[in-house]
């Protein structure tokens, strides 16, 4: 008899979690202005807000941290991290930040003007929020089939080649200073890009005369469905389809939060040394010295660990088949989600099951707080509200997708919470019928709202 799938680590230490009551849910709900991210995390039973800085470090990690090196200049662990990054992504220059969109403000800082175009697969949030805060546009180039969330495509996250070159062709090159390629692709449903797609979109960038940056948070995850999807790469290593995946790109950011599996870091890498520096200007006014640029020393040592530890198969099976095992629960019951299942989550497709709600009362969040009233599991809308307002004519954006995004924090859950989490949902499925009304907001900030926004139920 062959042994059953079993995770590649075993539990050292413990936090407890607790049930509340549904009563006790209702008025916490209430009070946080029915917006998630306003939940206190001891109301919270199973946590999907985000896989962003959740993860349980391993012992090799931790054991990192204590050696680490706060030297304010010239620490090791920056060293450490410089080699980690060479070795494993090939970039020869980087700048360390103390998050993603920390790594966004730098570079888009040294690239961005007024009135520039930055194409890509459906940037997401951050991104969007610092390309359209410089007064730049982001446009989606991402291929249809992402838009359909019962379409079976094993790369859903790739650029739609013609799409990229019409705006190659259509604007001038001088206002389009990069291309973003994120990888996995968060708001298309954590799906990944080939590496066929990669080598197409670099060799396009080089004939029209721009850059490719990576927007590079689940690139492991995104390695691996590579490995098991695209035709040749069976045999690679992770490691290996990573540094080719990385060769088509003149530079990246990364929230080391995900894929390193860290609490909190971040970094820029980059090939050009003009732009090294003229970025570093910007690292140091907003994050702090190019040595350590916002992060601790432990921290850049947890996360060199983290990136050698998170392109390793083992792990990548493990936590992946997990994300599997969810969402062919939410299957079984008939539950719409994004097919086929990504990397770092589920994605629930609301406007297939809130049908009676209109776009305008926000089915994704209004199915949120349903899941949360039902057993304190919150997730976070990924659609409408967070696609903000046009910044030209301030009407709300409404998206092709409109999902509740269930993201799996790593090595911290077991597959018992996953199967609470599937009857949770089934069961807010099943009287789907019965939720009449959505939300409306009361209170928004003039970008990125849906952090702060504060909501009302109709």
């Amino acid at each position: 008899m062959e042994l059953p799938f079993s995770e590649s680590y075993k539990i050292k230490m413990i936090e407890t979690i607790r049930k509340s009551t549904r009563e006790e849910r209702e008025q916490w709900m209430k009070e946080a202005k029915y917006n998630l991210f306003n939940l206190k995390s001891e109301q919270v039973f199973i946590d999907l807000l985000t896989d962003s800085g959740t993860g349980a470090m391993s012992d090799k990690q931790w054991s990192a941290m204590m050696v680490g090196d706060e030297s304010y200049a010239g620490a090791t662990s920056y060293y450490n991290l410089k080699n980690a990054i060479k070795n494993l992504l090939g970039f020869n220059f980087f700048l360390p930040t103390h998050q993603g969109r920390a790594a966004e403000n730098v570079l888009f800082s040294a690239l961005l003007k007024e009135g520039d175009i930055v194409p890509g697969n459906s940037h997401f949030d951050t991104t969007k929020g610092h390309i359209e805060f410089r007064k730049a546009h982001a446009v989606d180039c991402t291929i249809d089939e992402a838009f359909d969330t019962t379409a079976i495509h094993p790369f859903k996250g790739n650029l739609d080649l013609a799409k990229l070159e019409k705006v190659l062709t259509e604007n001038p090159i001088e206002n389009i200073p990069l291309i973003v390629v994120t990888v996995t692709c968060n708001s298309s449903g954590g799906q990944p890009v080939s590496l066929q797609n990669m080598k197409e979109v670099y060799a396009m960038a080089k004939k029209y005369g721009t850059k490719v940056f990576f927007d590079s948070a689940r690139f492991a995850e995104n390695a691996y469905f590579i490995k098991l999807r695209e035709d040749g790469y069976q045999n690679k290593t992770i490691k290996e389809i990573v540094k080719e995946m990385f060769s088509y790109a003149d530079g990246m950011t990364m929230s080391s939060k995900k894929d390193a599996i860290v609490n909190m870091g971040g970094f820029i890498g980059l090939r050009d040394e003009d732009l090294f520096r003229k970025a570093s200007v910007f690292n140091i006014i907003y994050e702090g010295f190019i040595t350590y640029g916002g992060m601790s020393g432990r921290d850049m040592n947890a996360l060199a660990q983290g990136l050698d530890e998170g392109t390793e198969f083992e792990y990548l099976e493990t936590r992946i088949k997990q994300v599997e095992y969810l969402g062919n629960r939410l299957i079984e019951f008939g539950i719409p989600i994004q097919m086929p299942i990504g990397g770092h989550a589920i994605f629930i497709d609301a406007k297939r099951i809130l049908t009676n709600l209109p776009k305008e009362e926000f089915q994704a969040q209004t199915l949120g707080i349903e899941l949360y009233l039902e057993a304190g599991i919150r997730g976070v809308e990924i659609g409408a509200i967070l696609a903000d307002r046009d910044p030209i004519t301030r009407e709300n954006r409404y998206p092709q997708l409109e999902f509740l995004r269930l993201a799996i924090p790593r090595r911290v859950y077991t597959n018992n919470h996953m199967d609470v989490i599937a009857v949770a949902l089934k069961n807010v499925f099943d009287r789907r019928d019965s939720i009449k009304r959505g939300v409306k907001i009361n209170y928004e900030a003039p970008i990125m709202r849906h952090f702060t926004v504060e909501l009302e139920r109709l």
